[in-house]
């Protein structure tokens, strides 16, 4: 008996997300979920798109954004994601979250939270509120949120954040995260490099973490240290994730600065003698390049920077901090502080290291992208195609097979988010068609919000959002989507 459903993908070549080979097939949908792949002559649709050999993929999760305020203004916001195949994003990390926080009125939030935070968006008080936004108004794409420490820390503390918590401000935060856990959040971020959380010791943090034990949550970290002392930085995060007892995710995992290039051959055999006994993962972006606030204190004259944003000088936006500094007659560091509040993109990686995490097994792929920065890093519109053309067809550093696990099947696993990131029947219809002959990132870093080539069409919750050369559709069909729940 011929079958019906809404949609067929038909002769695709289906990455299923699980890193197994790739076979030819098709793909029906119903609804929100993929009811068969294999070969459905029979079945009939109201919509078939041919394939004609193309690749249909799980669509991507991005282990790693800043998206907390992005996923909550509209498909307008979302299409340097979903132009990448991206259709979940994970959003908190960095110890920076949109919720749950209530500042002081009139408090600005310190630098890095100023990356998601503007005039109006301090108010959610609870992640429910957060969460019922999501729901009264729905994203795009899926949202997976983590609690941030930073977040959490400024309302503690009443801001006075250069110090170690009290024992009674710790279990105020422990408190805020139980409940925003129980309230649909999927775990606890840190972002302990940063001036708000540099002061936290790593009781501070195993404390708040003790949150994470009864509610499932994940540890997910922007470390202390990614350069001289990354070492110590993973021993200390490995021991956060032991003493509170659930699985831990290193953040953007690098080795910067040029005197520690070389060493991720230590730190990828520290985190892999671990992982025998304890759980933990890393997300990497592809990138010999990083961004965030710029830090006068941080700028030295052997890693270039380019302004990703100014608010006193945003004429500057795009330009090399040197030259900004020779313009005005000035040291690279008072430049810096001339130009601030500002952003920087920072050249502070080196790319046998950058691939060297990306090929290992236990990386999954997150962008890191900044959405609110004028100028960006090109991760933010191009992270996704960037690892499938560029390292995996052109490098060939690993196959388009296992390149699409490290963005779909590998991160929902890490995440435990139930039926994404794989094709099966039964599984959210969460897809990307794509060319792997074409598919390449075309933003750079003289021209950062380019969307990418070779992404045909992007589908959320069986919802076409996004197509190929017309761009963002109408449709706000993302979920948000918590650890361990279907």
């Amino acid at each position: 008996m011929a079958l019906r459903c809404d949609l067929i993908l038909r002769d695709a070549t289906i990455f299923d997300g699980t890193g197994t080979a790739r076979r030819r097939g098709d793909v029906a949908v119903t609804g929100d979920r993929i009811v068969g792949v294999g070969d459905l002559g029979a079945w009939s649709a109201d919509r078939e798109v041919l394939a004609n050999g193309k690749a249909v993929a799980p669509g991507f999760i991005d282990a790693h954004t800043h998206d907390d305020r992005a996923v909550l203004c509209g498909p307008e916001c979302m299409t340097c994601k979903m132009s990448q195949g991206v259709t979940s994003v994970v959003v908190g990390n960095c110890g920076i979250s949109l919720s749950p926080v209530r500042f002081k009125g009139g408090t600005r939030p310190l630098p890095p939270l100023d990356l998601v935070f503007e005039d109006g968006w301090a108010r959610f008080g609870d992640f429910a509120d957060y969460a019922k936004e999501l729901a009264d108004k729905p994203s795009p794409v899926n949202t997976v949120a983590l609690i941030g420490h930073m977040t959490l820390r400024i309302e503690a503390m009443q801001g006075d954040t250069q110090r170690a918590a009290t024992d009674k401000e710790a279990a105020a935060m422990q408190t805020r995260l139980r409940e925003a856990m129980e309230q649909g959040a999927s775990g606890f971020s840190t972002g302990l490099y940063y001036p708000p959380n540099i002061m936290a010791p790593t009781s501070e943090v195993i404390a708040v973490a003790e949150a994470l034990r009864s509610t499932g949550g994940l540890y997910v970290t922007h470390m202390r240290d990614e350069a001289t002392h990354v070492l110590d930085s993973i021993e200390e995060t490995l021991q956060i994730g032991r003493a509170a007892g659930v699985p831990v995710v290193i953040s953007h995992h690098k080795c910067a600065q040029p005197e520690n290039f070389g060493r991720s051959t230590e730190t990828l055999a520290l985190i892999e003698k671990n992982a025998r006994t304890q759980a933990v993962a890393f997300d990497v972006y592809p990138y010999y390049a990083g961004s965030t606030v710029l830090m006068p204190d941080k700028v030295r004259p052997d890693v270039t920077v380019k302004i990703a944003w100014s608010k006193p000088h945003p004429e500057m936006e795009g330009r090399w901090l040197s030259d900004v500094a020779k313009e005005w007659g000035m040291e690279l560091k008072a430049a810096a502080e001339k130009l601030l509040p500002a952003g920087a993109i920072m050249f502070q990686m080196d790319e046998a290291d950058v691939q060297r995490i990306m090929q290992h097994d236990l990386s999954m792929i997150g962008s890191d992208g900044l959405p609110h920065d004028r100028f960006p890093h090109p991760r933010l519109w191009g992270c996704f195609p960037r690892v499938l053309g560029h390292y995996a067809r052109d490098l060939k550093l690993f196959s388009l097979e296992t390149a699409v696990h490290k963005m779909t099947g590998r991160t929902a696993a890490v995440f435990g988010l139930e039926d994404r990131g794989v094709i099966r029947v039964g599984a959210y219809a969460d897809l990307v068609l794509f060319d792997p002959e074409t598919v390449r990132d075309v933003a750079d870093f003289d021209h950062p919000t380019r969307p990418a080539e070779g992404i045909l069409e992007t589908w959320i919750n069986g919802q076409s959002a996004y197509v190929g050369g017309v761009g963002a559709t109408a449709a706000r069909a993302g979920r948000l989507v918590t650890r361990g729940r279907a």
